[in-house]
């Protein structure tokens, strides 16, 4: 397998539409997606001493986090609403090899820094609400 590149790693925000049609979050230089679970253990004197998991049961959970250079851009500024006002959003994340994957996010950080004379930057976390899919 080829490695892919970190560019084509992307972070889209649904437009409300139905159905839903994304933007890419324009300015957006680094990504990061976590799959989080929490296992249930469902071991017991048969188990020989060993963990038994209960495979599919479970709390699971996306993480995504990101940073870039704010443009002002329409999508941007939907995050920036949804996290003032607690909303949940569809989201998708695409990948170079054609994985997408698509679910409801709450932003649940976007911190906004710059210098005098340089750029605006943010910075911003997304938590999984309900169920993340590959399409």
């Amino acid at each position: 397998m080829a490695a892919e590149n970190g560019n084509s790693f992307l972070l889209k925000i649904g437009d409300g539409g139905d159905p839903v049609g994304y933007s890419t979050i324009a300015g957006l230089r680094t990504t990061q997606l976590s799959v989080n679970g929490a296992p249930v253990a469902i071991t017991n004197k048969d188990s020989g001493g060993w963990r038994e998991l209960l495979s599919g049961a479970g709390v699971r959970s996306v993480s995504v986090s990101g940073a870039g250079v704010f443009t002002g851009s329409a999508a941007e500024l939907r995050i920036k609403n949804h996290a003032l006002a607690g909303e949940i959003d569809a989201y998708e994340l695409s990948f170079e090899g054609g994985d997408k994957m698509r679910g409801d996010f709450l932003v649940t950080r976007l911190d906004y820094s710059g210098d005098y004379n340089g750029e605006r930057t943010y910075t911003l976390s997304l938590e999984s609400s309900g169920a993340v899919i590959n399409v």
